[in-house]
């Protein structure tokens, strides 16, 4: 309701100032509701965090190289899964649960020096983000702006299929390697690490490959690509441990990689006024899709007598079917590629 009234930086740099406060609130909580509270605010400002990332994106980089920025982007939420979570769970056997909430607070202070010193002051959407008085009292009215533009409906409707086409397999993968793969569960951090590791770098490649060869094109690419081990990964028997590593390595190369021409495309569908109204509408688009999908995905799957996990491939032709509709759905969407506002 308010993002676009304010200047770039401040905000951005305010919401991750408030955040680091809430992680700090995690790690002082006295007892389950407030560290529920906390954990809560923390998200808040979390998700604003993630839009306003996006949004400076779209206003600093031109569509030329868009496909690239995002792709850096996408290669930084690689790392911190792939060394934050592990990092977490060390500071926390070792030095109690609350430590690394206290670590990432302190972590976040020095971030925010660098961002104030680093960060360019982006004011240029502002002389047009609102267009009038009575826009300005309405508090909605920003919302309203955006849902009115079907170039904008048709973004976020995309976005909600990659996100259904994900994660009706995403938060499973573990329960079915396990019970129907036979993988160890101390062997699963490995399934993550090399993961993580592979779409660090594949990240930052399909960025340049959508920017040489279209955003569009290079989607469609990745996500035909991606059909073949989201079918596998809901189908997969029992196998070595290097044949699940190997696959879940694929899928995670291609299933969230398709997010980085993705990105892309759904920053550049937007007005530069109201971008970043339309992004934060388009993260919490992504997380109800997310969840939703996740629900339905839990609801089709079940355990059987042997404790074998049955109706997992139904989850896989649900993702693969989103995908087909997401393809067809892309080249639908307009994409603005004016210069980014200074």
């Amino acid at each position: 309701m308010f993002v676009d009234r304010f200047e770039r930086k401040r905000l951005l740099l305010t919401m991750f100032a408030l955040f680091a406060v809430a992680t700090l609130s995690c790690g002082l909580a006295p007892g389950y509701w407030t560290l529920l509270i906390a954990r809560g605010t923390a998200g808040a400002f979390g998700g604003v965090l993630g839009s306003m990332v996006q949004t400076m994106v779209g206003d600093l980089i031109p569509f030329e190289r868009r496909g690239r920025a995002s792709g850096t982007v996408m290669s930084a939420f690689s790392l911190s899964t792939v060394a934050g979570v592990p990092l977490s769970l060390y500071l926390a056997n070792h030095f109690g649960w609350r430590s690394p909430f206290f670590f990432i607070a302190l972590l976040s202070c020095g971030l925010l020096l660098l961002g104030w010193k680093m960060l360019p002051v982006l004011r240029g959407h502002l002389p047009t983000a609102v267009v009038s008085e009575a826009e300005r009292a309405h508090p909605l009215a920003a919302m309203a702006a955006v849902l009115r533009d079907g170039n904008h409906l048709r973004a976020l409707l995309f976005m909600a299929l990659i996100m259904v086409s994900g994660f009706a397999v995403i938060p499973y993968i573990t329960i079915y390697l396990t019970a129907n793969v036979g993988i160890r569960q101390e062997d699963i951090p490995l399934i993550y690490l090399c993961g993580g590791c592979a779409t660090f770098f594949t990240s930052r490649l399909v960025g340049r490959l959508a920017d040489a060869y279209g955003k569009v094109r290079v989607y469609r690419a990745m996500a035909l690509c991606s059909m073949l081990p989201l079918t596998v990964q809901t189908h997969l028997w029992p196998v070595a441990l290097w044949v699940a590593v190997f696959w879940s390595t694929v899928f995670f190369i291609f299933v969230p990689g398709r997010m980085v021409p993705a990105m892309a495309i759904v920053t550049s569908a937007v007005q530069p006024r109201l971008r970043g109204t339309f992004l934060s509408m388009n993260g919490a688009v992504q997380q109800l899709a997310s969840g939703s999908a996740s629900w339905l995905g839990g609801a089709m799957i079940a355990a059987d007598a042997s404790g074998r996990i049955v109706g997992y491939d139904k989850g896989g032709w649900l993702a693969v079917g989103a995908t087909f509709i997401a393809i067809a759905f892309v080249g639908r969407i307009h994409m603005h590629t004016g210069k980014p506002a200074g």
